[in-house]
């Protein structure tokens, strides 16, 4: 697989991170799960399924797991030993955090050169924000992101998806591997410093222009991908179910409107998106009101039109498009998972459906580095590992 050979320490919590470890393990990485006595909170949120968590199974899959008591000199000897036989380090403490341990970059690097290590932070190692504390949404709050899912005379809505977390977690991984793929030719690591508002930031160039262009917020009403667009717009159906029309491109505005008999209202979607499409939209709300979901569905497979029905979770999780992608798969305990995004022809991913005990691994990567089963129950009964 293409990440065999590499070794991740692991010592991130939650999404961003996690992900990150769980996607490098699918594609031949070893990833070694850093935890605290308590271990990482998602072993803890939501019911178990057969000893586990959906949560932390499709985050912490696959990897190792190693307790260790970083706040102990000896605890700390023993991560910079693991960093020295390690090619990457990624956490998500508070910033600064590390260094005083003295297991910051600089530390690290001088024991070994090559490390890759990633920093994840809500507002990133520097800067007037970077010790206060945040999740996903703080992080879309002072980028203006949560904004975007207000409506007149209501309050932003709680998003659905921590998508703060998720751009972190994405940017970063791409980081890691470009710093690994430039130690190939330089023998030497990098520190990235990698911020949940930077990269979500970054993912806002389609609804920036009247902000750059205009000194303005964008009027939402009018925005293509807000409502102001009548073929990216979401339809109620007969049955209190949606639908989804998700492509304003002319020539699935003609496919449909021609269909559905109305021609005539095609140059509305030619003349741009906002107030001037309303008729359209009004024409497409009756029409789908008029037949369920399902039906609608069927009607429209044939049609060259970029549409979906919304699924509720339960039913896109049972549906036949992901389960055919390989997305869903049951591991040996028959409890189904989230598998890997990533399709590769040559060396396809090999995703390890087996989640680890807190600390199960703790033995074994210590004897890995030199330390014999006395040395072993001296650390346990230290509290060390």
């Amino acid at each position: 697989m293409k990440l065999d050979g590499i070794r991740v320490l692991d010592l991130s919590r939650f999404l961003p991170g996690p992900w990150i470890g769980l996607t490098m393990a699918d594609h031949g990485a070893e990833v070694i799960k850093i935890e605290s006595f308590e271990g990482e909170p998602t072993r803890h949120l939501g019911p178990p399924v057969k000893g586990f968590p959906a949560y932390f199974r499709n985050t912490q899959r696959g990897k190792l797991s190693m307790t260790l008591n970083l706040k102990s000199d000896e605890g700390r000897e023993i991560f910079m030993k693991l960093a020295e036989q390690s090619d990457v380090v990624i956490d998500s403490f508070r910033p600064g955090v590390m260094g005083r341990l003295g297991l910051g970059y600089d530390e690290v690097k001088a024991r070994a050169p090559r490390i890759v290590y990633c920093s994840l932070s809500a507002f990133g190692q520097t800067g007037p924000l970077a010790q206060r504390p945040s999740h996903d949404v703080g992080g879309q709050a002072l980028t203006g992101v949560l904004s975007l899912g207000r409506t007149e005379g209501r309050p932003p809505s709680l998003p659905t998806l921590p998508v703060a977390d998720v751009a972190l977690g994405s940017a970063a991984l791409i980081a890691i591997l470009m710093a690994l793929l430039k130690r190939e030719k330089s023998g030497q690591g990098d520190y990235i410093d990698a911020a949940m508002i930077d990269t979500l930031m970054s993912w806002t160039p389609h609804i920036l222009s009247s902000v750059i262009a205009e000194d303005r917020a964008p009027d939402l009403a009018n925005e293509r991908l807000h409502g102001g667009a009548a073929f990216y717009n979401v339809y109620r159906t007969s049955d209190d179910q949606y639908l989804v029309l998700s492509g304003s491109e002319m020539n699935f505005v003609e496919n449909l409107l021609r269909a559905l008999g109305r021609p005539d209202l095609v140059e509305l979607c030619a003349k741009g998106w906002g107030e001037v499409q309303a008729p359209v939209k009004k024409f497409l709300a009756e029409t789908f009101a008029t037949k369920t979901r399902d039906e609608w569905d069927r009607w429209l497979s044939d049609k060259s039109v970029c549409y979906a029905p919304v699924l509720d979770l339960k039913e896109a999780w049972q549906s036949k498009v992901l389960r055919e992608r390989g997305m869903i798969v049951a591991g040996p305990d028959g409890v189904e998972n989230l598998s890997t995004p990533i399709k590769f022809r040559e060396e396809p991913g090999q995703p390890s459906y087996e989640c680890a005990t807190l600390g199960q691994h703790t033995d074994e990567l210590l004897e890995r580095i030199g330390y014999d089963a006395a040395a072993r129950a001296r650390l346990h009964a230290a509290k060390i590992c």
